[in-house]
């Protein structure tokens, strides 16, 4: 029967251990979402809805950094890239 025992404890554990490990993951979410707060404020993109700041999120993500960054800047107009290629 004391395998049972161990069975039972090591499960209890577990559990605990997974409520932990929740209670962790949420504390850095809520740091993760303060600290992309942050980069945001002041872009511009504080002032796009929830539901339009997400689907640009969701679209750029989709992309990637560097294809994001290639679409954007390749889609701006003329007088607002200085007169400067992408790669200088």
């Amino acid at each position: 029967m004391p395998s049972n025992r161990s069975a039972v404890a090591a499960l209890r554990k577990l559990e605990a251990d997974q409520a932990a490990l929740d209670q962790r993951k949420q504390q850095l979410e809520e740091q993760a979402a303060l600290e992309l707060g942050r980069v945001i404020l002041g872009t511009g993109l504080e002032a796009f809805s929830k539901k339009g700041l997400s689907r640009v999120a969701a679209e750029l993500g989709k992309l990637g950094e560097e294809g994001a960054l290639r679409k954007l800047v390749s889609s701006a107009p003329s007088s607002s890239r200085s007169g400067q290629t992408p790669s200088e």
